[in-house]
C-alpha cells in the first residue's frame, strides 16, 4: 500500500465526504491511510485499530506523539470507544475476517446515528489466486454478496460499485498463471504511476460492470 499512493488518495477521495471528526480505521496496517484520514479537514480524533505485531509499531513510531490519534494492538474492540464515531473505515480488511458478518454488526452498533461504513473490498470469487491465498483472504466478494452483508447488520447501502476494472487480468495473471506469492513494489509503483490515475478517472465517468474490487459506503 506504501508504494500505490495514487490509489489510496483515490479511495481516500472517495470516502472524504462522509468520515465526519471522529474515524475509526480497523487494520490500519503500517499506517499508509491512516495518514490520510487524519489530514481529512473534518478530522479531530483516529482510533486506530491493528493486530498484526509485525505493523503495529509503525503506527507507533507515526502517531504515537499526536494527540489525536489512538492506538490498540488487536481487533476491533468497541469498549475501548469512549464515544460512538461517525465513520469506520475498512481499506482490504473485511476479506480477512472469518466472521465478517460478525464484525459488520459490531461496527454497526457501535457508530453513531447516521453514522458511516466505509468498505473496500477484493472483487470476484473466481478470481481468488495465490496472492489471496498469500495474503491469508479467505474471501473475495460479489456485489450481491456483498449487499447482503451490509443490508444483513442493518446497514443502509448508499453506494455499492466495482472499481479498477484493469486490474482484473493483472491479478488473474499474478494469481492464477504465475502463481505469485507476494507483489513486486516496483510493479505496484510502475501500476499505480501510469494505470490507476487515468483509469479511475475514466471510471469516474463510466462505471465498469466489474472490477478487481469493491467500494461500498453505507450509513447507520
Amino acid at each position: 500500500m506504501a508504494e500505490a499512493r495514487n490509489y489510496c488518495r483515490w479511495i481516500f477521495q472517495s470516502f472524504q465526504p462522509y468520515l465526519g471528526a471522529r474515524v475509526v480505521e480497523i487494520g490500519a496496517g503500517t499506517g499508509t491511510f491512516s495518514r490520510l484520514l487524519l489530514d481529512a479537514p473534518a478530522a479531530r480524533e483516529l482510533i486506530l485499530f491493528e493486530a498484526a505485531a509485525n505493523l503495529f509499531p509503525a503506527l507507533e513510531r507515526q502517531f504515537s506523539a499526536d494527540p489525536r490519534v489512538r492506538l490498540h494492538h488487536g481487533s476491533f474492540n468497541p469498549s475501548f470507544l469512549e464515544k460512538s464515531p461517525d465513520s469506520v473505515v475498512m481499506v482490504n480488511v473485511l476479506e480477512h475476517i472469518s466472521d465478517d458478518a460478525g464484525l459488520l454488526s459490531e461496527i454497526h452498533q457501535s457508530l453513531s446515528a447516521g453514522g458511516h461504513l466505509l468498505l473496500f473490498v477484493p472483487a470476484l470469487a473466481w478470481n481468488y489466486g495465490s496472492l489471496d491465498k498469500a495474503f491469508d483472504h479467505f474471501r473475495r466478494y460479489s456485489k450481491s454478496a456483498l449487499r447482503a452483508k451490509i443490508e444483513r447488520a442493518d446497514f443502509q447501502l448508499e453506494q455499492l460499485r466495482y472499481v479498477n476494472a484493469l486490474g482484473i487480468a493483472s491479478w488473474f495473471l499474478a494469481g492464477k498463471i504465475l502463481r505469485q506469492q507476494t507483489l513486486n513494489p516496483a510493479q505496484v509503483r510502475w501500476y499505480d504511476r501510469w494505470v490507476i490515475p487515468w483509469s479511475f478517472q475514466l471510471e469516474r465517468i463510466l462505471v465498469p460492470p466489474l472490477g478487481q474490487s469493491l467500494l461500498a459506503i453505507a450509513r447507520k
